[in-house]
């Protein structure tokens, strides 16, 4: 299930990003990159519609993909769906 980001209230999106950002492990090269510049520019691709909150009802977790990995992920389930 998609939740609109416009949806959460701006602290808990915040920590949900920070959450994101500090477990992707995202190699930015030689320059180091401020965790608050990060959260901005996830907030930036969120608000572009290029990444999209994630609720899994099955694990209850929650998790940002992209839209492509929205896609893949639909895909492999419908994949899974028994055909009658």
């Amino acid at each position: 299930m998609i939740i609109p980001w416009q949806e959460l209230a701006p602290e808990t999106l915040n920590r949900l990003i920070e959450s994101f950002v500090l477990r992707e492990g995202t190699d930015y090269g030689d320059d180091e990159v401020a965790l608050a510049d990060k959260v901005q520019q996830v907030l930036l691709q969120l608000k572009q519609g290029q990444v999209l909150i994630v609720y899994s009802q099955i694990d209850e977790t929650v998790d940002l993909l992209t839209q492509q990995q929205y896609r893949q992920l639909a895909a492999s389930l419908d994949a899974m769906e028994p055909q009658y």
